[in-house]
């Protein structure tokens, strides 16, 4: 199942499900979510495929683990609009922490992967994400 294009850069986006203990930290009251595999722009998605895919498949930056890689999924989408989403990227931190992931280390590596052309400066928002814990 593939998602829709990206709004911002046209890739064809992936899908994937949000569990419902993470869905407080989705805009909207869509069961899922799409990230674009090149500037990892986050939407709602209304009809998610039942298992999370492998977001390594974007960047080896994201973790294996789709416990740690749907909240840093999550987070990455959000940390564009850091002063909205303060609450939920610091929860979302502590859960992508919680599941064994420095999401720190993956915002460094996401930044520097050749591949991706963040929405968002990572190097500049990981400053601010550090002051939030």
């Amino acid at each position: 199942m593939s998602g829709m294009d990206c709004p911002d850069c046209g890739v064809a986006t992936l899908p994937f499900p949000v569990p419902a203990d993470l869905r407080e930290y989705l805009p909207g009251d869509d069961p899922g979510a799409t990230i674009c595999p090149r500037c990892l722009s986050l939407s709602p998605a209304a009809d998610p495929p039942d298992v999370a895919p492998d977001f390594t498949e974007i960047s080896d930056a994201f973790p294996a683990n789709s416990e740690a890689a749907v909240p840093m999924a999550l987070l990455v989408g959000l940390v564009d609009s850091l002063a909205q989403y303060r609450a939920e990227i610091t929860a979302l931190l502590e859960r992508v922490e919680r599941a064994g992931t420095d999401p720190f280390l993956v915002v460094d590596r996401l930044a520097a992967d050749p591949d991706l052309d963040p929405a968002t400066d990572l190097q500049r928002r990981r400053h601010q994400l550090e002051q939030l814990l």
